[in-house]
Parts: structure tokens; sequence; C-alpha cells
């Protein structure tokens, strides 16, 4: 029998919102934060394009891409990492900071990653527990020790969607100390609309020891290709490059993602939608008599306790399928109105 690492003995796997179909055949997905809108058909167009290459290996650099990117937001190129989802880039920091007794901290709870890349790593997790569905700071900073490499700062925090504001952000990075990496996971920057959470990227720019991920799996709609990004100073982005796998970003995703920012305006006019029907589902919900915190990312947040699994199954007899936390509360992303309708309509009933 094959001897693989202890760890693996007690780590769970990753689990990916499912899909679900109701007995009269409907099935809404809602457990995944995936846009609800098809691909562009200028960025369709383009991976079709793109496909007559696939005999050839991508880029192993992502030239074309780095530099689009370097350019869209005026930094230099040689402080963007690329890989395919910005959970595989979180991975690679992971392994640029772990070796034995090194310390990761991050809200709990959060990204469902960060423990299972902390465990295949080897670092050790530190989880500072929510308070009212946000981070709280002031313990993630009394959490620092010298054994601290790295905080992981999920905003707007999944699966919660609540943002860090701006001056509590800066006075959480007024305590950490310079050699302690700050991760901002920014997945859902671009719906945020609340004026006071600032964009990472202005922060970066100030501090050497802060850097922001980002993805083109949400707002840009390119889950299904995996393309995610750092922004960082040269220092962190190039040690992200070091523990890159060769060939990460494939051609079909690159080719995509430039697409994909050439066409910004058009892409950015959906995640309005997006947004407003946030809105609208909030409202509906608080009305039903849900708390529902205040959300900026593609999604809400019900705490349901015990409840959740009940709820999850609730919705899914409806077509519609939830990310529910066994014991915490269930996720719900933001569909097209249909989808939202129907959920609501099962919420309603479940209440």
């Amino acid at each position: 029998m094959p001897r693989f690492r202890a760890i693996l003995d007690t780590m769970p796997a990753y689990k990916a919102g499912k899909a679900v179909v109701s007995a009269d055949g409907r099935s809404h997905k809602l457990s995944s934060n995936e846009s609800p809108y098809d691909p562009l058909p200028s960025v369709v167009e383009a991976i079709a394009e793109g496909a007559r290459q696939i005999n050839r290996y991508p880029d192993p650099a992502s030239v074309r891409l780095t530099e689009a990117l370097a350019a869209r937001f005026g930094v230099p190129a040689e402080h963007v990492a690329l890989g395919p989802g910005s959970v595989t880039v979180a991975q690679q920091l992971f392994e640029t900071v772990s070796e034995p007794g090194a310390e990761v901290i991050y809200a709990w709870r959060s990204f469902e990653a960060y423990p299972l890349l902390a465990d295949l790593a080897g670092a050790v997790s530190v989880r500072v527990p929510l308070v009212n569905e946000e981070h709280d700071l002031d313990a993630m900073a009394d959490a620092i020790t010298d054994r601290t490499r790295m905080i992981f700062v999920c905003t707007p925090n999944n699966p919660t969607g609540v943002p860090i504001g701006r001056d509590r952000l800066t006075a959480f990075l007024d305590r950490v100390p310079a050699n302690v990496l700050v991760v901002l996971d920014e997945a859902y920057r671009e719906y945020v609309r609340d004026e006071d959470v600032p964009d990472g990227l202005d922060i970066y720019r100030e501090r050497p020891n802060v850097c922001v991920l980002r993805t083109f799996s949400k707002a840009y709609g390119l889950a299904g290709l995996r393309v995610g990004y750092l922004i960082g100073h040269e220092p962190v982005a190039a040690a992200v490059r070091k523990v890159t796998i060769p060939f990460a970003v494939n051609s079909l995703a690159q080719i995509a993602a430039l697409a994909s920012l050439e066409a910004e305006d058009e892409l950015l006019a959906r995640v309005d939608a997006v947004v407003k029907e946030r809105t609208r589902v909030r409202e509906a919900l608080i009305a039903q008599g849900w708390e529902v915190p205040p959300t900026e990312a593609n999604f809400v947040w019900l705490r349901l306790g015990d409840r959740t699994l009940e709820f999850a199954s609730a919705c899914g007899m409806e077509g519609v399928a939830v990310r529910p936390f066994a014991g915490e509360g269930a996720r719900v992303s933001i569909g097209d109105p249909e989808a939202n309708d129907t959920f609501l309509k099962a919420a309603a009933a479940f209440r």
C-alpha cells in the first residue's frame, strides 16, 4: 500500500457548489457565485479562433495578458503574477511563505479553500472568528506573533458578503509588521458599490507588504477557463512566479481574458445588472423577515444555524441550488431574475 502524507487522513476535500433539478425539471444553480450570463460574442469568437492553435503550448509567461493587466491598472508588469484561478495563486502564496511552524491568519468563516491550502502547504492556520458577519480586525492584529508569515483578508468576505471600510482596514494594516504579507482577496471587487470600501490596488501602491488577488471567474464570466492574478510589489510577484507550474494558464484562458479586458465596458454593464438584482433580492428577503447582512458581492448570506441543511433541501425541491455550510448558514448567488424569483419564493415558503 503506498504511503501518503498524514495530513490527507484528516483533511476534508474541497466541496464545490452543486446543481439540483426539481421534480418538474427546473434547475437554477445559485451555489457557486458564477456569472448568470453567457460569454460575450466577442469573447466566444476569440476563443473559437484561438482553438485553432491549441496544438501549441501556451505562452508560459502569459506576456500579453500580463502587459494588458499592467496597462489596465497602471502598474509595472513585474508586479503581476498569474495562475489558473485566484485560488491557485493563493496556493502559490502559501507555498512561498510556508515552512514548519509558519502561521497564516485569516477570518473564519471565510473562503473555504484557505484551511485546505494551509494544510497542504504545511502552514499553521490561525482562524479568527467573525463578529457580526465581518472580519474582527482588532483580534486578527492581536493574533500576530513572530511566527506569522501571511494574513488573508477577504473583502467582500466570502461567504458573508460584508466588505471592510477604509478606516478600519488602514488601522489594521498600521498594526501589521512590515515582514508579514497581507493578501487582500478581492475576487468580488467589481461588484462593490460602497464608496467607503477601498480599492486594494490603491493600498498596495503605498505598502510593500500588501498584495491583491483578483479573478476573471466572477464578474468577467470565465469560471470555466480559470484565470486569476496577483498584483503586488516585485519581490512578492517574483516569489509567486517561482512556484508557478509551467504552462499553468492555458492558451484559451489567456485569449479569453484578453478579449474580456477589451470588452470591459460591456461586461461591467452586466455587473451593474447583477448589483441591481442583488439589491432587489436582499430587500425582498428582509421584507420576508430574514436578517441579511449588507453585501457588496454577487451573493447574499443567511445565518440559519441548525436549519441550514433543511433550508438547502427546501430550495433544492424548487430546483434552486444554494451553498450550505452545515450548522452555520447558506450563501446564495445572484442569478438572473427568473432564478432569483424562484429562490425568493422558496425562501418565503421556508420562513
